[in-house]
């Protein structure tokens, strides 16, 4: 297992020299994945091996890596923390080949691939199963494609990030009216922006590793994540309301550069990828029962964990998916597959 920290300066230049060099000379592919074949695996959140998904997945990616018999021939390197840049800059980074993998919500890719952006939509999924089985049902294969051809992107798999997505503010919510005038911060995305935004409150998108100093600077009043990440990345040290909204229940996914993908070797390519989607599988069961967990942590931390009127949310952002298939109709058919598949 190969944790790293990193300079990301000298990262990103020797990255470049390296793809460069890959372009320049293919005899080098075929003579590197003979030997030990050494991919990086990008995480925005801390390197918590309970409470953080990206590093919960690569511990179950080396484990099923090595129960495939391929624990000599595949090392990855895990760089946790924001420590290859923030999450817009290390998607993208995979769109060129420089970063190979990358764990992280649905909702960064839809940056560059805007159909991504359906599974944002508020109150569009009812939990994390019903996801799963919309996904089998076919709403994934749209989206995947979309960002193969757009983003040069592949998704391995689908997990789920470890539960829905609320807020957490400075001040007690209940109803939208609570949240008027609340600094809550979003995702760089548009579509989570305007969730937030109908929701009634003063949508801030920002990088994730900004959060923090943030909130400490009143810079924000709260955000909206779910319970594992705020504790895991000690959020509430600054904001000590969690009102279980449950907008959005966020994909995650398991992003792997196209470049990579092609340069495997595909014997050992079809191993990889087993072991791979044997780790989403493991994530995801890892994400349902931790989730509980996190919400008795933070209590315990001094935390109010709340309900609240989330009838009157999700009446307020009921016009969003609308929108969205009037400006997108593409996404009008993985929005009815997904509306149609019973938990």
């Amino acid at each position: 297992m190969t944790i790293v920290p990193v300079n990301r300066r000298a990262f990103i230049k020797s990255s470049a020299a390296v793809t460069a060099g890959l372009v320049l000379s293919p005899a080098i592919i075929g003579r590197a994945e003979a030997a030990t074949l050494k991919l990086k695996c990008s995480s925005s959140l801390p390197n918590d091996p309970k409470f953080a998904n990206g590093r919960v997945y690569y511990d179950n990616l080396v484990k099923n890596l090595k129960g495939n018999g391929l624990g000599e021939q595949v090392e990855v390197a895990f760089f946790p923390d924001n420590q290859l840049g923030q999450e817009i800059d290390v998607i993208n980074s995979v769109k060129l080949g420089v970063i190979d993998l990358m764990v992280s919500g649905s909702s960064i890719s839809a940056n560059l691939v805007p159909l991504v952006g359906t599974y944002d939509l508020g109150f569009l999924f009812s939990s994390f199963p019903q996801q799963t089985k919309a996904f089998d049902a076919g709403a994934a294969k749209p989206i995947e494609d979309a960002l193969l051809k757009g983003g040069n992107i592949r998704i391995i798999a689908w997990a789920y990030n470890f539960g829905s997505r609320s807020v957490l503010a400075k001040k007690p919510v209940k109803t939208p009216e609570d949240l008027a005038g609340l600094k809550i911060r979003t995702l760089p995305n548009p579509v989570i922006t305007e969730c937030l935004r109908l929701m009634g409150a003063a949508a801030t998108p920002l990088a994730f590793g900004e959060i923090y100093t943030a909130l400490q600077a009143g810079v924000l009043d709260g955000l909206e994540h779910d319970p594992p990440t705020i504790l895991a990345s000690k959020f509430f040290e600054t904001a000590k309301f969690y009102a279980l909204t449950q907008h959005n229940f966020s994909p995650l996914a398991i992003y792997f550069s196209d470049m990579t993908y092609n340069r495997m070797d595909p014997k050992l390519r079809e191993g990889f990828l087993d072991a791979a989607k044997k780790a989403a599988a493991d994530t995801r069961a890892h994400g349902l029962a931790v989730e509980k967990e996190a919400l008795a942590a933070l209590t315990e931390k001094g935390v109010t964990v709340a309900e609240c009127d989330r009838e009157a949310f999700k009446k307020r952002v009921a016009p969003q998916t609308e929108n969205f298939i009037k400006a997108r109709p593409e996404s009008k058919a993985v929005i009815d597959i997904i509306r149609a598949t019973q938990a």
